[in-house]
């Protein structure tokens, strides 16, 4: 009958370690997706893969050279997703963690997304538009689960609602609040005149200037979300860990910050 329990409790223990590699692994998933890491990933499970398949047939000289590979495989990876892991630190250790309202909410893969959001993103959308309209430039910072304490501390504190003349009138080309970035906190303004980190990816085309590098560098550092507006174009940019997303319309646009929100 003791047999009978332990041999249960190893199985009930076994499920949930599988469990929780599983959602690691999904996190991990979830920090590359998207960008050029991505592809680097999906190498290394597939090298881990070859590896298992050799040492299980037996051929002992690949499988040696393969795990070789593995066994310092960890250094590399520090080094191959240095930014990946800072920003999953992060996460693990942001001050607006439990915050939240509710620790299940950063599992959202276990329910339906709910596009519910405390910051007013239709007065964001629309003081975009309209600064779009007039080519005004505009870099707009929304915190979501890491502390933007680090860079609010360049710009000058605040703590405003979220409106549209009120967002119009910080990037005013005329108004000495327009330089640098503003952070976004639920649905207030907590900073502005914000200097941010400058991403040196080389990638970023070259018709982007420092608005769009700096909105880059915040959100591959942390989880947050960027909105540019062009001062050449009047184009509107949104930028979420490290990379352009792309969007069709308006109505799309709104839906996926929304969605990133939630």
């Amino acid at each position: 009958m003791e047999e009978f329990k332990i041999f249960d409790f190893l199985k009930f223990v076994d499920i949930i370690d599988i469990l929780l590699v599983a959602l690691l692994m999904y996190y991990a998933y979830k920090l590359v997706k998207g960008t050029v890491a991505i592809n680097i990933f999906i190498g290394i499970v597939i090298i881990y893969l070859i590896w298992r398949l050799t040492d299980a047939l037996n051929m002992a000289l690949l499988s040696n050279i393969l795990g070789k590979f593995i066994s310092v495989g960890v250094f590399a990876l520090i080094v191959v997703f240095q930014q990946e892991i800072r920003k999953f630190l992060l996460m693990l250790g942001s001050t607006n963690f439990a915050a939240k309202r509710s620790f299940v909410r950063h599992f959202k893969f276990l329910k339906q997304d709910q596009l519910i959001t405390d910051t007013d993103v239709d007065a964001i959308l629309a003081a975009l538009h309209k600064m779009s309209f007039s080519k005004t430039g505009a870099l707009i910072v929304i915190e979501r689960t890491n502390s933007l304490d680090f860079v609010k501390n360049t710009g000058d504190k605040m703590n405003i609602e979220v409106t549209q003349p009120i967002l119009e009138s910080i990037f005013y080309k005329n108004s000495p609040l327009h330089d640098g970035a503003a952070i976004i906190e639920g649905n207030y303004v907590t900073a502005t005149r914000v200097i941010l980190p400058v991403s040196n990816d080389r990638h970023i085309p070259l018709r982007f200037g420092l608005r769009h590098r700096a909105a880059v560098g915040i959100t591959e550092k942390t989880d947050a979300l960027a909105l540019v507006v062009s001062e050449e174009t009047g184009e509107i940019s949104y930028i979420k860990d490290g990379q352009f997303v792309m969007y069709d319309d308006d109505m799309e646009l709104e839906t996926i910050l929304k969605t990133d929100l939630a």
